[in-house]
């Protein structure tokens, strides 16, 4: 790999990173029944155009910087951790090919494993609130956020290609 195309990722990863933070911070949407937000968007983005590795260090990198930057509550790793899972697995299921089973696979992955088992497993060490109870309160909200993020998905995949093309190009 060229030494230009690293610093070209590196700035990707920068600006990703920045998205993330903003994006989870200040443009979520508060409804009766969840909050939904769009870090995710930049997760996506870093997970098609750079890859699994790269898209979990740089969410999780935004999960430390955003809560040093905006402390919303204690810092509990767990979550760092839950953010770098689904970075993880946008660039598992995305980077080699974005089509609409990959999407859905990597939604549902994401809000099975990461927000209804991981985060409710964080939750509950934080709330000392049973597991069973507090995982029945959120699958409401897996729902809701995994249809916003394949609607959202599935609406900017051609974007996404623009973008993944633009970065093959430049290698």
């Amino acid at each position: 790999m060229k030494k230009e195309s690293r610093t070209y990722q590196l700035v990707i990863l920068a600006v990703l990173i920045a998205i993330d933070v903003i994006l989870t911070r200040f443009l979520s949407i508060q409804t009766p029944i969840t909050r939904v937000g769009f870090a995710f968007v930049a997760r996506v983005i870093a997970g098609i155009v750079l890859g699994p590795i790269p898209a979990a260090a740089a969410a999780g990198i935004a999960d430390v910087i955003g809560m040093i930057l905006f402390p919303s509550g204690t810092f509990f790793p767990g979550f760092t951790l839950t953010a770098v899972m689904m970075g993880l697995i946008y660039g598992l299921f995305l980077h080699k090919k974005v089509t609409i089973p990959r999407i859905i696979g990597a939604v549902v992955v994401n809000q099975l494993v990461c927000s209804l088992a991981l985060n409710t497993l964080w939750l509950t060490i934080l709330t000392g609130t049973n597991f069973t109870a507090l995982l029945a309160t959120r699958v409401m909200q897996a729902l809701v956020n995994g249809a916003v993020q394949i609607v959202t998905i599935m609406a900017l995949q051609g974007a996404f290609v623009l973008i993944k093309r633009e970065a093959t190009a430049r290698q």
